[in-house]
């Protein structure tokens, strides 16, 4: 067993800041202020119910995460966050339609208290929606200060110890990399000039690492994924980690498609589409906004299968995403999927997955594990991109030399591995031999 690493303890109040208090954000704070007061469990959390082998099989040392690693517990989070639309928690949640109202109203007054701090928006990144509660600026950099100025006055009020941001904020338009976000210094001087380049969701990851905050991307914005920002983060000794949250379709192809390679077939065709009326649909309904999703999507495949690998089984794929607003549906999305598949002699077959999901209720367990496990990798002074929680995202963030990893169990053995580490706990192998020698 080796010594693990020096975690310093989660004492005091943690704020999670949520850029976006929208479905997903809203969702994340009824469901832990329900599990608080014992009306609910908290369902889909690996942090909170999720179990940790230790040592060997032989042992039964199998403790839960939340009881093995130094979590802050539920008790200790308070929550804050901005939004364009002015709408407190209790109606921006009764607005996103995804809790029933028998579930609001035993915590109406708690999501009442919470009302969203003036956002930093642009309508050029999000053409499909729009809102007066928006703050105005010289430049980029002075919205980037008012934000700094907002996450010190929360600190303060809420007498919060330390604080996490995870962004639940709309997809922006595509964006590819510019000489804007090469370096710190570059950023920051394009931030003086208004440059196009800085999005809005950007500014708030700058201000967040300007005030020490760990930063999670849970949209498939570019954000974080800039030199620019992943320096400023090694810089500050800050985690981050993204991008967008790994919710309905592709958990699921994270899911199969590992399955089918682990047995050798092959794979000619995956059409997925997916129907949604909720606020993400709506701005998904935009070009720009939908190619940024569609990136984040595109890539599980690729990199899960392997094809310069395996090119007789992989090498000819056909992937195709779509996805459709459809506002009757609102939150409950649906996703659709047909697999063309070939096993044994090259012989066809299909698979067709219909997953009914409600894409808000996937999501907010991972807002509350992003927050907790940021929050412990500060304490144990990582920083800078945390593969580990790959995990959560569509599109993992990783080193530029290494390619991401988009199979889930590698990702949830990754995870594990990594608690164990900071622990000091032996690595778990599963190589098994040792009980059969």
């Amino acid at each position: 067993m080796s010594k693990g690493v020096k975690i310093a303890p989660a004492e005091g109040k943690l704020g999670v800041l949520l850029p976006g208090l929208g479905a997903v954000a809203t969702t994340f704070i009824a469901g832990v202020e329900a599990v608080r007061r014992g009306y609910a469990k908290p369902i889909g959390s690996l942090s909170q119910m999720g179990h940790i082998r230790l040592g060997k099989r032989t042992e039964g040392r199998q403790p839960k995460i939340k009881d093995f690693v130094p979590l802050a517990s539920l008790e200790q989070l308070e929550f804050g966050g901005w939004d364009p639309i002015p709408d407190d928690a209790l109606e921006s949640a009764r607005a996103a339609g995804v809790l029933e109202e028998r579930d609001l109203t035993p915590i109406a007054d708690f999501l009442k208290s919470i009302r969203p701090m003036p956002a930093v928006f642009d309508k050029a990144y999000v053409r499909r929606l729009d809102g007066t509660n928006v703050k105005q600026g010289r430049t980029k950099r002075d919205l980037g200060e008012q934000l700094r100025e907002d996450i010190r006055r929360f600190k303060e009020e809420h007498g919060c110890a330390r604080l996490v941001m995870v962004w639940c904020g709309s997809t922006e338009v595509f964006m590819k990399p510019t000489e804007a976000h090469a370096s710190i210094e570059a950023f920051e001087q394009a931030m003086e000039r208004n440059d196009p380049s800085i999005a809005p969701s950007m500014i708030y990851a700058w201000a967040a690492l300007m005030e020490g905050v760990p930063y999670a991307n849970g949209a498939p914005n570019l954000t974080v994924d800039i030199p620019a920002l992943t320096e400023l983060a090694r810089e500050r000794g800050v985690p981050i980690a993204g991008k967008d949250f790994k919710t309905g379709q592709t958990l699921m192809k994270t899911i199969i498609a590992p399955g089918l390679k682990a047995r050798m077939l092959g794979l000619s065709g995956w059409f997925s589409t997916n129907i949604l009326g909720n606020r993400d649909g709506a701005v998904l309904d935009d070009p720009d906004s939908f190619k940024t999703k569609e990136e984040s999507k595109l890539g599980v495949l690729e990199y899960i299968l392997q094809p310069d690998l395996y090119p007789e089984l992989y090498g000819e794929v056909y992937h195709k995403v779509r996805i459709n607003y459809y506002p009757p549906r609102g939150d409950n999305k649906e996703g659709w999927d047909n697999l063309d598949i070939f096993g044994w002699l090259g012989y066809p077959m299909q698979i067709k997955v219909d997953f009914l999901c409600r894409d808000s209720i996937l999501a907010a367990p991972i807002v509350l594990d992003l927050a907790l496990f940021l929050d412990l990798a500060h304490r144990a002074g990582m920083s800078g991109i945390q593969e580990w929680l790959s995990f959560y995202f569509k599109s993992p963030m990783t080193a530029p030399e290494l390619y991401p990893e988009h199979d889930l169990f590698i990702q949830h053995m990754k995870l594990k591995n990594t608690l164990r580490y900071l622990m000091g706990e032996e690595q778990i192998t599963h190589l098994g031999i040792e009980y059969y020698e």
